[in-house]
């Protein structure tokens, strides 16, 4: 009888070594950004930003009433006074010559009486009393004792509903000259006076006929 082995002996053969487990690699933790860098504190304005902040202004609302002198003598101050403040230099020089352009196309300012008159005639015909009462008012600082100054000024102001001094003018201006009684007795310029007894005493008398005269258009 053969001996029994030695792998009988042992009871079999060995159990295979089980593998080692996979060793963990920790990754390090990305680092956080940087908070971003405090944007610096914008300098304090100095007090000429003010100053040329407040003539900017007043030179737009001169342009937005369409006084193109009185803007652009604003925007004139900036760009010469102030130049240091870069935004509100290149916006003057914008706006300067929106004024010149435009102070182009309007017609040459009137100089003479006559001249005073008859652009308040205009103004008024196109509805721009302001305009007209500014003429009038030039027109008799030069000659106190026109007619036709007092009698379109009495017109003005009539429409604006400034009734007595509508009438003082109207009086002196048919004191000045009788004729112009017989021109508000037919003018409908003159209908928001009409009604007032003053206005009615005004127009007794002889009635003259009525000199050819530019009129506001019906």
């Amino acid at each position: 009888m053969k001996a029994p082995s030695s792998q009988g002996r042992s009871g079999g053969a060995k159990p295979a070594t089980a593998p080692a487990p996979a060793k963990v690699v920790k990754r390090p933790k990305a680092a956080s950004p940087p908070p971003p860098p405090a944007e610096p504190a914008a300098p304090p304005k100095k007090p000429g930003y003010y100053e040329a902040l407040a003539m900017y202004e007043n030179g737009v609302r001169a342009l937005q009433r369409h006084d193109y002198q009185g803007a652009a003598t604003q925007f004139r101050s900036i760009i010469e006074r102030y130049p240091a403040e870069r935004e509100l230099q290149e916006r003057s020089h914008l706006y300067l010559r929106v004024c010149e352009r435009e102070t182009a196309r309007r017609p040459p300012t009137p100089q003479t009486t006559q001249e005073r008159v008859y652009a308040a005639t205009v103004a008024l015909n196109a509805g721009d009393t302001a305009t007209a009462l500014g003429h009038l008012r030039g027109a008799l600082d030069d000659s106190p004792d026109s007619d036709h100054a007092h009698y379109i000024m009495s017109v003005a102001l009539a429409s604006t509903g400034q009734t007595g001094e509508a009438l003082q003018h109207l009086r002196r201006a048919i004191t000045l000259n009788p004729e112009n009684r017989a021109l508000a007795v037919q003018d409908p310029d003159l209908e928001p006076v009409r009604g007032i007894d003053s206005f009615r005493d005004l127009l007794d008398g002889p009635v003259a006929s009525p000199r050819n005269r530019p009129r506001k258009r019906r």
